[in-house]
């Protein structure tokens, strides 16, 4: 007999549990990644609805001339050769400037006031989604996880698809696009706890940091994946840039219909079949104490067989009509309410950190490729695969971030040394991303690892930490609203953030990075206790410093 083959065996070694548990994890990193792939494409496609008009003047007229050509031979020339060029060079400028300033952007984005249009369609999306947040906890605690999500996942494909649908239809209207960034920000909502009451779930609290920090990568994979999709038509087609991820999240919608497993005790209707029959009737009602028919559920326990069945051993013995349980609880734990999550002892602490701290992550998700575009003078494609860059060091931070608060034990300390390090670093790439590509590269990769750093472990290790709190006694349907009120409070943070770089960048990118500065400090006094009294105060000082 040949050996078994040593990846057989490997495969072998796993129970049934296991192998659900790894596709549970697989599939919700995928499902959660397409929703990032579906936010990305803005930003992608920002630098096209607003271009550098003059800049592709320049390029077609000396394009049109079919080869290089001396400044006196082009003005020579250009009298009898070209119609734009024959009318003499300071009425082509004037045409350029005027003609083509309204031609070469996307409308209405190719007016002067362009940042805080484009900042208004981002803070459009961002505060549906932080108002949507904190609904969308309370309502996933009550409806099943799996039907609750793909419902959210197809129309927020829907309106994905849409907003590519207005460059093929030749739309531009503005208050269009703003209608469908706040729907689809309210339907994305429905992913965030979804996905991590299903892990929460799944996963105990054994090496929750490394697990979570492998697992939240699907953030920065989305993004990265986002930015290649939609840079590969922006240039050409940007409403395929929408399109194309927008179709992704249906099908991915779909797949979870089909296959998301939400709790492993949804298992045991799937058990061994040589209790199949046993089980159904169990299953189906047990006489409760108050001689009503209720679904039994994960708080009782047969201790004696069915009805009308006999146990066989010596003696014959059979069952009395009244069944045996045991009732660990009346009911099904009922879902916590808004304010009893607000009380778990670190829920609001954390939730102020976010907000500062996601705050700096969405401004660069939604502003870096402009900002390279503008300071490394690059095209919409490769400044969209540039700012990737951000995000490979995104995955690399929230890792690390896992795996440190897992040896020591203190999540919020990891946090604090990594928000510590993240503003000078800050500073450092606002002084050194005009110097070159390599310095640029360099700084991305670093400033990506310790801005996501400390923002994928609060809404991941930390949310599930939070939302299985031993206050809670055992009740796991928190977790869905406590996640929704740590990323809700966090999504307040991304809508500002965008916005105030919208308005900030019209005075220069530095006004933009010391607002970020500003953000990176705040969260970290608010998770050390300095200033949990007065965030209002520092939200305004943030503000001032800012605009000053």
């Amino acid at each position: 007999m040949a050996p078994v083959p040593p990846g057989i065996r490997f495969l072998t070694s796993f129970n049934r549990d296991q192998w659900y548990r790894a596709f549970t994890f697989i599939l919700t990193f995928l499902l959660y990644t397409s929703f990032h792939l579906s936010r990305k494409p803005i930003s992608i496609v920002k630098s096209e609805l607003h271009k550098n008009c003059s800049v592709l003047s320049e390029l077609f007229d000396g394009s049109s001339s079919g080869q290089p050509q001396s400044q006196g031979q082009s003005q020579g020339q250009g009298q009898g050769q070209g119609q734009s060029q024959g009318q003499g060079q300071g009425q082509g400028q004037s045409q350029s400037q005027g003609q083509g300033q309204s031609d070469c952007s996307w409308k209405p984005f190719d007016k002067s006031n362009y940042k805080q249009l484009l900042g208004a369609m981002d803070y459009s999306f961002l505060c549906a989604y932080a108002v949507g947040m904190y609904l969308s906890g309370i309502i996933g605690e009550r409806l099943p996880i799996r039907l609750y999500l793909t419902v959210g996942m197809v129309t927020s494909g829907l309106f994905t698809c849409l907003f590519g649908l207005g460059y093929i239809y030749n739309i531009h209207s503005l208050s269009f696009y703003i209608f469908i960034q706040v729907a689809n920000g309210l339907v994305q909502t429905s992913g965030w706890p979804s996905v991590v009451t299903c892990i929460g779930n799944w996963f105990g609290k054994g090496r929750r940091g490394l697990i979570m920090g492998v697992w939240n990568s699907h953030t920065s994979v989305g993004n990265i994946l986002g930015s290649l999709i939609a840079g590969c038509w922006v240039s050409t087609n940007w409403g395929l840039s929408f399109i194309v991820p927008g179709t992704i999240i249906i099908l991915m919608g779909l797949i979870c219909f089909l296959f998301l497993i939400e709790h492993p005790n949804d298992l045991k209707s799937i058990s061994s079949p040589s209790t199949g029959q046993t089980t159904t009737k169990l299953q189906k009602s047990w006489a409760g104490r108050n001689g009503q028919h209720k679904p039994q559920g994960w708080d009782t326990e047969l201790l004696l067989p069915p009805v009308g069945v006999c146990v066989e051993g010596e003696a014959s013995v059979c069952v009395p009509v009244q069944q045996l349980v045991v009732v660990k609880s009346d009911t099904e734990p009922s879902a916590i309410s808004f304010m009893g999550a607000l009380r778990i002892p670190g829920v609001v602490e954390f939730s102020l950190c976010l907000l500062f701290a996601k705050l700096v992550s969405y401004t660069f998700l939604f502003w870096l490729p402009m900002y390279i575009t503008k300071a490394a003078h690059l095209d919409a494609k490769r400044a969209g695969d540039l700012s990737t860059l951000f995000d490979v060091g995104g995955i690399v931070g929230g890792i690390l971030a896992g795996v440190v608060s897992d040896k020591l034990g203190k999540r919020a300390s990891t946090c604090a040394v990594m928000l510590l390090l993240a503003a000078p670093t800050l500073y450092v790439f606002s002084m050194i991303s005009e110097l070159g590509l390599g310095p640029t590269i360099v700084m991305l990769l670093v400033c990506g690892g310790l801005v996501n750093g400390p923002y994928a472990l609060i809404t991941t290790a930390v949310s599930a930490d939070l939302g299985t709190h031993k206050s809670l006694k055992g009740n796991a349907r928190a977790l869905s609203t406590v996640t929704a009120i740590i990323d809700g409070t966090g999504s307040v943070g991304a809508a500002v953030g965008p916005l105030l770089a919208g308005l900030l960048s019209a005075h220069g990118w530095q006004q933009v990075f010391y607002m970020l500065m500003t953000a990176d400090f705040l969260a970290l006094l608010v998770r050390t206790h300095l200033v949990c009294v007065c965030v209002c105060v520092s939200v305004c000082v943030c503000v001032c410093v800012c605009v000053c």
